[in-house]
């Protein structure tokens, strides 16, 4: 059997090997963070452990089918964003959420419903304004009490301030622009549809009334609601509370007679939290405000469900200047925003995510057709990758509250990582000196291949917890350590194969090229084999051995190339030199015995 192709080039191929070393740890120590640890998982630093709780909107028990599909939601979300070694399981009528390390932050964002509306901006009022004009709390001078009867558009509320939507000046004259709308404080950013920025526009002024009174017309003189939340209940339920809350909220947010809707944007505290956040009705409409908390804006009903959205992305609007996120949506929700954009043109639509304005932006032409549009506002490069995350994955079947949040120290321990990395040390020191003992040379070549493979995982692992967040737990531990054990193998293949040419007769020199031939099909049938198994476990498994599946996959790979391109090399170059071809140096001089002893009897047999 003629040397395998590329055999001759042994020089060649550690070159290669030497290269893909050199890159590797090129980019550890010249990227990123130029941290030279791996991640570490839950097991090994401890993490961050969120526990939340369902609010349906009637206070009745979540349904199990509802939890699980927002478990399938969230680990997608997890997956979405690189965070390996997060746990999502259900505990009772709850989800917990584990995320390695200490940034909390990152799982609470896991559990946002995602509730996501494309609403028409009826009236918008900046919070500046209103807490000028003394209405920022209930009970203020110039706010509506309870039981007393809330400014009318066009009037002017207690104290002389006009009341928001009210109309303060002359009718703008035929053709004129829209007035523009008081400017929101700094870093509170508009977006717009299509990447283009423009400025807020408050309505058009109504025409006068046939009486010449300016302003639409009263609307009925029902009293307001008040706007002083109901105390808690020491007899209710938590969930029975909750389901109390969100209904009076959506009593009060989401009705249609103007004058609760005005009660409602002058009591409405963007920096409280939001009882109503993701259980809003998308057939009514909606007082809310701005993530920010610079605006309250009365919105109309939902023209498009988030349901509606096909992918989306983030990215940087070099236009702008401003990280935005990328929606595209299915053809369905394409026509209707072709519709929306073309009966709003210089009119505002709003992004309402869980009840709260994501974005404003003002439409510049329409229809715009082509199903894409941005959003963008005071995103940083991680919150935009975060909400296109979220969005692509679509809403959670439930809203969720935060009912616990807490740190979880590590569960075994860096004291039992060293005990276990020591174990491995000192298993892998027997191997050695096994493979020394057996194959002298050969297991020196053994001994020197592992420390490349172990070179190379090393960098790899912490490229990938730089780049996607992977964290290694004792699981992947487990899976580089049987990976690497396999590598082993292979090399235990090849060895085998050098002595069965050597015992037909040939040489060190020529057995080690024919041996190589017959070894390397062998090599990757088994490591196929174990990638497949490996993927196979990677995609059915959840939790901790989704890091065992991928370490042992990741180390199967390696083992392929660092078997051919550097045991093979080293054993073809060792082959052609005069002192490793000494058998009391090869530790073949027994085989070459038996080869002898075979030719003799062979020769012995013709004779006779």
């Amino acid at each position: 059997m003629p040397p395998s192709q590329g055999s001759a080039h042994p020089l060649r191929l550690l070159g290669v090997f030497v290269a893909l070393l050199a890159v590797i740890y090129a980019l550890v120590f010249f990227t990123g963070d130029k941290s030279l640890k791996p991640k570490l998982g839950i097991d090994l630093q401890g993490g961050t452990r969120v526990t939340l709780t369902a609010r349906t909107p009637d206070g009745s028990k979540p349904n199990q089918d509802s939890l699980k599909k927002a478990q399938e939601i969230i680990e997608s979300r997890v997956n979405g964003l690189g965070v390996s070694g997060s746990e999502v399981v259900i505990d009772g009528d709850n989800l917990a959420i584990t995320v390695p390390g200490d940034d909390g932050q990152q799982a609470k964002t896991l559990a946002t419903t995602a509730k996501l509306y494309i609403r028409p901006v009826l009236q918008a009022i900046p919070v500046s304004a209103r807490e000028q004009a003394g209405q920022h709390q209930p009970g203020a001078p110039g706010a509506p009490q309870p039981g007393q009867e809330a400014p009318q558009r066009g009037q002017e509320a207690p104290g002389g301030a006009p009341a928001p939507g009210g109309d303060t000046g002359a009718p703008a004259p035929e053709g004129a622009a829209p007035e523009q709308a008081p400017a929101a404080p700094a870093g509170d950013e508009q977006s717009e549809p299509q990447g283009r920025v423009f400025p807020a526009q408050a309505p058009e002024p109504p025409a006068p009334t046939p009486n010449g009174d300016q302003g639409a017309p009263a609307p009925s003189q029902a009293p307001a609601p008040s706007q002083t939340p109901a105390p808690a209940d020491p007899n209710l339920a938590p969930s029975e509370q909750t389901s109390r809350e969100i209904q009076t909220a959506k009593a009060l947010r989401q009705s249609d007679d103007p004058a609760t809707q005005e009660a409602a944007a002058m009591a409405l505290d963007c920096g409280k939290a939001d009882p109503l956040a993701g259980n809003d009705d998308p057939n009514l409409p909606l007082v809310t405000c701005s993530t920010n908390g610079q605006e309250i804006l009365l919105l109309d009903k939902t023209r498009i469900d988030g349901q509606e959205i096909k992918d989306a992305s983030s990215g940087f609007d070099q236009q702008s200047s401003r990280n935005v996120v990328n929606l595209n949506f299915k053809s369905s929700g394409s026509d209707s925003w072709a519709k929306l954009t073309g009966e709003y043109v210089n009119k505002r639509v709003a992004f309402v995510l869980d009840s709260r304005v994501v974005s404003a932006p003002t439409v510049d032409e329409g229809p715009q057709q082509g199903g894409n549009t941005k959003i963008s506002g005071n995103f940083t490069q991680s919150s935009a990758k975060e909400l296109a995350n979220t969005l692509k994955y679509g809403s959670l079947p439930l809203s969720f509250q935060i009912s616990e949040a807490e740190t979880v120290s590590a569960t075994l321990g860096l004291s039992s990582l060293k005990a276990g990395l020591l174990a491995g040390a000192v298993g892998l020191a027997v191997v050695l000196l096994y493979c020394l003992a057996y194959y002298r040379m050969l297991g020196f070549i053994t001994g020197l291949s592992l420390v490349a493979s172990g070179l190379a995982v090393y960098g790899i692992m912490v490229l990938l917890g730089r780049w996607i967040g992977f964290t290694l737990d004792l699981a992947g531990i487990a899976g580089l350590i049987i990976g690497i054990g396999m590598t082993a193998d292979s090399f235990v293949v090849f060895f085998e194969r050098i002595k069965d040419e050597m015992r037909e007769g040939r040489s060190f020199r020529s057995a080690a090229p024919r041996g190589w031939a017959r070894a390397r099909r062998t090599i990757l049938s088994g490591n196929a084999v174990s990638f497949i198994a490996a993927a196979v476990l990677y995609v059915l498994a959840v939790g901790q051995v989704k890091g065992f599946a991928f370490t042992l996959g990741l180390t199967t790979i390696l083992d392929v190339v660092v078997v051919f391109l550097v045991t093979a090399p080293l054993v073809l170059l060792t082959s052609r030199t005069a002192f490793w071809s000494k058998p009391s140096v090869n530790g073949l001089g027994a085989i070459q015995q038996v080869a002898r002893e075979r030719k003799a009897a062979a020769a012995a047999v013709g004779k006779a």
